[in-house]
């Protein structure tokens, strides 16, 4: 199909009869040249709402992956032109919650149809229409604000199959704009843009210049990780993992602690700066990976004790003390919690750096530590992801430290520790801490 003109689903007549909801007068300056406002992505789990985020913004600001609820938070992504300022909030798959964790992340959902000017509904155009989609729609008409449609994965189906779909749904709501696009190759997302500015009211920029996300640099490093784990586990492991960053701390240069430096490589080699995996030593690969070489005297934190390890026994998890109260370092608890302004190119996976970071050589830059814990629910859960001999772990540890070295601009070592917490999905005080990275 040609995908370059957009399909309307009302009359221009009709599309003045109702206009986006306007935020207050305490958050809009008075109507400017420029245009501004909220754009919430919905729709079912896995459609493609986070790729198109990072199409749009040319960013890695979210990140994707092919297990459904990978986004359990909303996510913004602010994108500023000389139109203005496209401020899009990447919402978790809505589905009926049957958790804790599940209820908070439609919570964010809710949230957003009560913030955005527009709403945008991505549908995958190769699945058919089932229950999900009903319940989306009934959601959708509980609001009155402006919808467009967008058809995601348009070039990968026929021409014959989109057209059934845009009459299907326009009888179903009244779309401002149907739109058929590819998030993932960028198709017709300029058209995108331009029909959101054209609705969007007209209002100062809402974020300053060179604002790109309000994720927390703590927040988007656990993200990574969580990002490379999903892509390791299957079943039900996806549901049940949780990443917690316990510690970032930013060095001069130097080895990892415990590490000398003639054991480590530029490369990717056996001796990598991910998770402590050794091979040829099943024990202590397994070991490293949990492992951190701490100092002793942390507080441990009761949110995050183990619910009993392979043998059934009791086992307490150290937990560095909050961000703000560690000592050394120069990753102090403001830093951590601005939002970022930066994040990784978005570029294909499987993306390789090798030896240099940005042009430079990665043993002449300078070193963060990060020091991460993977939380589970059972103790099964915990040896599918260390792997045999450690070896998923291990791998989880060298792709999420190549992320990190590119958006960090310096050496990383990461320490990974996967620890139980038994329905830990159900207990608010996991949930909160885990969110409060953000």
């Amino acid at each position: 199909m040609t995908a370059t003109k957009t399909t309307r689903a009302r009359k221009p007549a009709v599309r003045k009869a109702a206009q986006p909801e306007r935020a207050s007068p305490a958050t809009r300056a008075e109507p400017t040249g420029t245009r501004a406002g909220r754009v919430a992505l919905i729709g079912r789990p896995n459609v493609g709402k986070s790729t198109l985020l990072n199409r749009l913004l040319g960013k890695k600001v979210a990140i994707v992956s092919d297990k459904p609820q990978t986004t359990r938070l909303s996510l913004l992504g602010i994108k500023t032109t000389d139109r203005g300022q496209i401020v899009f909030i990447d919402n978790p798959g809505i589905h009926k919650p049957l958790h804790k964790l599940n209820r908070r992340m439609m919570s964010y959902v809710d949230s957003s149809f009560e913030t955005a000017d527009i709403l945008c509904l991505l549908i995958d155009a190769s699945l058919s229409f089932g229950q999900g989609d009903a319940y989306v729609l009934e959601m959708l008409g509980r609001t009155k604000k402006p919808a467009f449609l967008l058809i995601n994965k348009a070039d990968a189906v026929r021409k014959d199959r989109i057209l059934p779909l845009i009459d299907r749904y326009k009888d179903l709501h009244p779309f401002r704009e149907i739109i058929p696009i590819s998030a993932l190759k960028g198709t017709n997302l300029d058209v995108l843009e331009r029909c959101l500015f054209d609705l969007l009211p007209r209002a100062e920029r809402l974020y300053p210049e060179g604002s790109l996300s309000d994720q927390s640099e703590r927040f988007y490093l656990a993200e990574l990780i969580r990002e490379k784990l999903l892509g390791r586990v299957e079943m039900e492991l996806p549901f049940v993992t949780a990443v917690y960053i316990n510690r970032v701390e930013r060095r001069a240069g130097g080895a990892a602690p415990g590490r000398s430096a003639e054991n480590e490589t530029d490369g990717d080699g056996e001796h990598d700066a991910g998770a402590h995996a050794r091979p040829g030593d099943a024990e202590a690969a397994k070991e490293s990976a949990l492992d951190f070489a701490s100092s002793a005297g942390h507080e441990e934190d009761a949110a995050f004790k183990d619910a009993g390890d392979e043998n059934g026994e009791d086992e307490d998890c150290e937990e560095f003390p909050p961000v703000d109260e560690r000592e050394g370092g120069d990753a102090s608890a403001a830093e951590l919690k601005q939002p970022i302004h930066s994040a990784l190119p978005d570029r294909p996976p499987g993306y390789r750096e090798g030896r240099t970071i940005d042009g430079r050589l990665r043993r002449d830059l300078p070193v963060t530590y990060v020091q991460a814990t993977i939380f589970v629910e059972k103790p099964s859960h915990r040896q599918i992801v260390l792997g045999r001999e450690g070896r998923v772990i291990k791998n989880i540890g060298i792709e999420a430290r190549r992320d990190m070295e590119r958006y960090l601009g310096t050496r990383v070592f990461l320490d990974l520790q996967v620890k139980v917490r038994a329905h830990w999905r159900n207990a608010a005080d996991v949930l909160d801490l885990i969110e409060g990275q953000k």
